[in-house]
């Protein structure tokens, strides 16, 4: 039986007790399919569905690459694959570049059932740090559809329900308790006529490049305008795209970040590039002083001296990154601490 709207939902850290309270709360005649992204790792099976379907009444399956989307089931992303929805009403699973730093991501998702539903689309967003699914709501948004956010202080981590809620006109921000009801109730409102202000081909051309469509990926023409900025993923050319006050940056082959996910992928360059430092400073040290024991051996004191000399330059400069590194670690811990937490609810 087709379906006259659809609920597209992402989440990250945090999001398996969230989901989990969703679900629990919906009846088994809920009107719509509903479609899941969790932020899961990419290299073993997702226990999700198990999960969600122990406190579900609506039944819960993994999403399958041509599968048809039916009212009151709910679908869930694999590992190491976006999911997106098709005019059809079909699901697609390609493994597709990966979007802030995320396979499966947010915002694929949320794009695709934009351009598929319209206004007939519900984008919700959940608790999560950075700020995967700001774009998708975007798209919600522009093409019509209804933007839900977990209010930032119900949220375990309320970054990505906050940067939502900055970059666009949210219709409702509650508390998890009270969402089954809320989309009970707006997946059977008639949608109100709405003005389409999303720029359709641009997301079209997005959706593809998602969906890994080769005639695409080998086209020269990429939304928005060439930076100086270099893809932390593959290191080509990132195009950056403007969204009212949101920038955020794609590459020739498909990674895009948002901003807070492209910091984030600096940042681990950035670690990654120090400790490969640190490495070739150890090993220098080590290298330098067993060459200066070697000429000591052979009453070689100038050469000695020499290699004493490197030893010790390259052990100041390892200490100097190995402080770095330490301070980083510690603030990061610091950041995430359960206080802080508890704080933010």
């Amino acid at each position: 039986m087709a379906s006259e709207g659809i609920v597209v939902v992402g989440a990250s850290a945090g999001g398996v007790e969230a989901l989990t309270e969703l679900v629990g709360g919906l009846n088994p005649d809920f009107p719509a399919p509903i479609v899941i992204v969790l932020h899961i790792p990419p290299d073993h099976p997702s226990l999700l569905p198990r999960i969600l379907s122990r406190r579900s009444s609506l039944p819960v399956v993994t999403a399958e690459e041509g599968m048809e989307l039916e009212p009151g089931k709910i679908y869930v992303a694999p590992p190491d694959r976006h999911v997106l929805v098709d005019h059809e009403q079909k699901l697609e699973t390609p493994r597709g570049p990966r979007e802030n730093n995320h396979r499966p991501a947010i915002d694929p998702l949320l794009r695709s059932a934009a351009l598929a539903y319209g206004q007939k689309a519900v984008g919700v967003i959940l608790t999560g740090t950075r700020d995967d699914g700001t774009s998708g709501l975007n798209a919600i948004k522009a093409c019509g559809g209804i933007a839900i956010v977990q209010d930032p202080n119900d949220a375990a981590y309320p970054w990505m329900p906050r940067n939502a809620i900055e970059h666009n006109e949210i219709d409702h921000i509650v508390p998890l308790k009270d969402l089954p009801a809320l989309l009970a109730n707006v997946v059977k409102q008639k949608p109100k006529p709405a003005i389409v202000l999303a720029d359709v081909k641009q997301l079209d051309m997005e959706n593809r490049i998602a969906a890994m469509t080769p005639k695409t990926l080998q086209e020269d023409d990429r939304p928005g305008t060439p930076s100086a900025f270099s893809c932390p993923d593959c290191g080509g050319v990132l195009w950056e795209i403007e969204e009212g006050d949101l920038v955020r940056y794609r590459c020739r082959v498909g990674h895009a970040f948002s901003p807070d996910s492209m910091i984030g992928a600096l940042d681990d360059e950035l670690e990654y590039a120090l400790w490969s430092a640190l490495k070739t400073l150890e090993e220098s040290a080590r290298l330098a002083k067993r060459l200066a024991d070697n000429e000591d051996a052979k009453g070689q004191p100038w050469l000695v001296k020499r290699f004493r000399d490197r030893e010790r330059d390259a052990r100041n400069r390892a200490e100097v990154i190995r402080r770095f590194l330490r301070d980083e670690a510690a603030s990061e811990s610091v950041a995430e601490s359960p206080e802080e937490h508890k704080e933010a609810k």
